[in-house]
């Protein structure tokens, strides 16, 4: 009884070990057979890649020409207003040093300028008897008016000081400031109570909001150093913004610099790109965005996968198949490539089937 037991463990054992070896050698024979494609007919574009975001074409930084605190906010990030709408408030806010030495400034202009005026009465009075001569009055007079303006000075500023607003020379200067362009808010600087340092000629002054006209946008990126020599303005460019992957955006490109921004130790060149304001899609100043740029474009010709085409020596060469066992290396004429799909200018002509090459297995 264990005799026959044994015998018949072992027929299954050899039953098992012939079929993992029918089954390994068709296996292997499966991936000795390697695939067929056809050449076919196809476009071919040519693209640069460009990577960077979008942005307003002209953004507008609005500043002060008064310095205080801010009092009220008219308008928050996002809303739209019209140029000259109120945009914010700042309140004078002079230390009591300031508004001391202001008071005390036009008080002494004033001692001088009554004292200028009784001057005037005397020199007039000579020049009428020609007791002195017309160049002396000429420069008293250069005098007066000269008193004249340093009082009309420090009278206005003592009034911006106590009232935050004047007019001088024909131009209102407020505490209000108001929107310089139609656009929408993109961002608010300051809240209520903060400080404000004016615009002057000497220091920047404070950024109290950014505007932009949001009709007007651009798409600022970078292209490589390799691509930058193909490109040329008046180009058209693919927009993705990743933010909207089903939407399409045919820009423009309008600027390429003449230098160079190193990048992650790459050379790259910056570009800009109009967005047509005709666009169905909402844009956001900001978005992130690629950019493809159509250098050349090629439609209805042979073309074949590139992983299929071997270079040596400057020359390209596939594998065709000629027959249900046989192939043969044929010598082809390439043109142009988007790194993925090839042109085949000669050696091919369509419904040829070229062989894949073979898979490197990792060992």
């Amino acid at each position: 009884m264990k005799k026959k037991i044994i015998l018949t463990s072992v027929a299954v054992l050899a039953v098992a070990g012939g079929a993992l070896f029918l089954l390994s050698s068709s296996k292997k024979s499966d991936d000795q057979t390697l695939g067929r494609i056809k050449v076919v007919r196809g476009n071919i574009v040519e693209k640069a890649l460009a990577v960077g975001t979008i942005e307003p074409e002209i953004e507008i930084s609005v500043k002060s020409k008064v310095s205080g605190a801010v009092s009220r906010i008219f308008a928050d990030a996002g809303t739209f207003v019209k140029a000259g709408q109120p945009l914010l408030e700042v309140r004078p806010d002079p230390t009591p040093l300031e508004l001391a030495e202001a008071k005390r400034n036009l008080q002494m202009e004033q001692v001088e300028m009554d004292n200028v005026e009784k001057e005037k009465v005397r020199m007039d009075t000579l020049l009428q008897k020609q007791l002195i001569s017309t160049k002396e009055y000429e420069d008293f007079q250069k005098a007066y008016d000269g008193t004249v303006l340093r009082l009309d000075l420090n009278r206005e500023r003592l009034e911006l000081l106590e009232k935050g607003r004047v007019r001088i020379g024909g131009v209102d200067i407020e505490s209000i400031i108001k929107a310089p362009i139609d656009g929408f808010v993109l961002k608010k600087n300051v809240e209520v109570g903060d400080p404000v340092t004016p615009l002057t000629s000497y220091q920047e002054g404070t950024v109290l909001l950014k505007m932009a006209d949001m009709g007007r946008l651009i798409f600022k990126g970078t292209v490589d150093e390799i691509d930058v020599g193909k490109l040329k303005e008046g180009m058209d460019a693919d927009i993705k913004v990743g933010a909207l992957p089903t939407d399409k955006i045919v820009g423009r490109l309008t600027k390429i610099s003449l230098k160079a921004e190193k990048k992650d130790n790459a050379s790259v060149f910056p570009i800009e790109i109009s967005v047509p304001a005709t666009s169905n899609s909402t844009l956001r100043a900001g978005y992130s965005a690629n950019a493809n740029l159509i250098i050349r474009q090629k439609d209805s010709v042979l073309v074949v996968p590139e992983r299929v085409v071997t270079f040596r020596n400057d020359s390209a060469f596939v594998k065709v198949s000629v027959g249900p066992a046989k192939e043969e290396e044929r010598s082809i004429k390439t043109g142009l490539s988007d790194a993925i799909t090839i042109e085949v200018v000669e050696g091919l002509k369509e419904g040829d089937e070229v062989v894949e090459k073979p898979v490197k297995k990792i060992e």
